[in-house]
């Protein structure tokens, strides 16, 4: 048993708070509103993020973060990747001294091109052998009504991925460690992009060859690029790889994949939006990074390359597909 800290409350962090306690560990969640955390107090139960899903008594949430992090021996960050950055220099100084520091958002940071595992290093000082990555086809509400799945721990200090891996697995989620952080956080934050992809493939009408299409090819270039900056080629094969693009990529609870099917209905990044109950979906703030980097590291994405074109460049959906087909012919 571990005292853990849950830094955010949406579906995914409440999710993991379920998971832990479940497993039988003390957890504080902390939330960014107050009136969320006392609502949350008082019925069991985050109406905004997981309607329906009562939480267990050993979840005790909180909007101060000094309580949530106190004693904490292992501490989840769970805040979108492009504000990590701004809650860790608050957070900074009330983290414990030997607490392993987990990652749970998938995103690259915009300007520095950085992996959250690297913000949070750069941020808190803290050695990277204490920081965790957690990686997987993980649903939130598959995993919060206790459907089977699996998820990976990536940390380089083997030891500590262990130690969390023993705090989250519960008879519904089942933990592997693995010690390839880059791997894990490329394959996170680049399977976003690719669902964009599908989701506008599958708006146009566009059927299930397309969707493997893209898959298949979109596990390729995130491969490239992966491997150019130091990570396995097997970790991309597994759960956190090809495990997690394939659920994010066909899924209609993956917010990524609906907000690219509004897109290829036609839609606006505005009206997407909207659709997607007012958030933007991680792969259309990450498209952008994730091309600079690849363009900086001389790797060929170009799915990646043709979602950023339509997200911030302005080009439409029609003209983007054709120019994908319309590629040079070579060997696969």
């Amino acid at each position: 048993m571990v005292n853990v800290a849950v830094m955010g409350a949406g579906s995914w962090g409440t999710t993991l708070a379920k998971v832990f306690a479940d497993a039988g560990n003390p957890v504080r969640l902390w939330a960014r509103r107050p009136e969320l955390a006392e609502a949350i107090a008082d019925t069991r139960i985050n109406v905004d993020y997981l309607p329906g899903l009562r939480l267990p008594d050993s979840v005790l949430p909180t909007a101060d973060a000094a309580e949530a992090l106190g004693d904490a021996h292992v501490v989840v960050f769970a805040v979108p990747s492009q504000t990590m950055r701004g809650n860790l220099s608050d957070w900074r100084d009330l983290l414990p001294a030997d607490a392993t520091l987990v990652s749970i958002s998938k995103g690259i940071e915009a300007d520095t091109h950085l992996r959250m595992s690297e913000v949070i290093a750069e941020t808190t000082g803290v050695d990277t052998d204490r920081i965790a990555v957690l990686s997987g086809p993980n649903l939130a509400k598959e995993i919060a009504a206790e459907q089977p799945a699996a998820t990976v721990i990536a940390c380089a200090d083997e030891d500590r991925a262990k130690l969390v891996q023993a705090a989250a697995a519960t008879g519904y989620l089942r933990p592997y460690t693995n010690v390839d952080v880059i791997g894990c956080e490329i394959g996170g934050a680049c399977k976003n992009v690719i669902a964009l992809a599908c989701g506008i493939a599958a708006g146009k009408g566009l059927g299930d060859n397309t969707l493997a299409t893209l898959i298949t090819r979109g596990l390729a270039e995130i491969t490239r690029l992966g491997v150019a900056l130091g990570a396995d080629t097997r970790t991309f094969s597994g759960l956190a790889g090809l495990g997690d693009l394939v659920a994010t990529c066909v899924s209609p609870l993956s917010r990524n994949r609906s907000f690219g099917a509004r897109l290829g209905e036609g839609g606006t990044l505005a009206e997407a939006k909207k659709a997607t109950h007012g958030q933007v979906a991680e792969g259309v703030i990450s498209s952008r990074s994730i091309f600079q980097l690849a363009k900086a590291q001389g790797v060929e994405m170009p799915i990646t390359e043709a979602v950023y074109a339509v997200c911030h460049e302005g080009v439409d959906v029609d003209t983007t597909v054709v120019a994908l087909m319309g590629r040079s012919k070579k060997a696969e």
